[in-house]
């Protein structure tokens, strides 16, 4: 699960830096700002694991939650869930699983919507 787990963080870095670099290309250049923010956005990247979840956050924000649990009834080890608030998921849907990135499409801003 850590192995999944930082790949999911390395996509949702590589996501930012793609769109950083778009939005700089638009105004001609990739700026020394735009390399702080890009740093910054990845330190500011952690994990937090609870006894049912991992909660990734971003700068004080909550990416999602990630199963950390095989006991789940409705959702599977690895599932990624959206944030219902700080302490707790989406139950509706999973948004994907980290064990299956290559058909999830990964972005910065959080868990994909439905």
């Amino acid at each position: 699960m850590n192995e999944a787990i930082q790949n999911l963080m390395t996509r949702i870095v590589e996501d930012y830096n793609q769109w950083t670099h778009r939005a700089a290309k638009a105004k001609g250049k990739l700026t020394e700002t735009n390399k702080r923010m890009m740093k910054e956005f990845a330190e500011k990247l952690e994990v937090k694991e609870g006894r049912k979840y991992v909660k990734i956050i971003q700068n004080n924000a909550v990416w999602g939650f990630i199963v950390a649990t095989n006991e789940d009834k409705k959702f599977n080890y690895g599932d990624i869930l959206m944030p219902a608030g700080w302490n707790a998921p989406t139950r509706n849907k999973a948004r994907g699983n980290v064990f299956d990135l290559e058909k999830l499409q990964v972005r910065w801003t959080g868990a994909n919507y439905l």
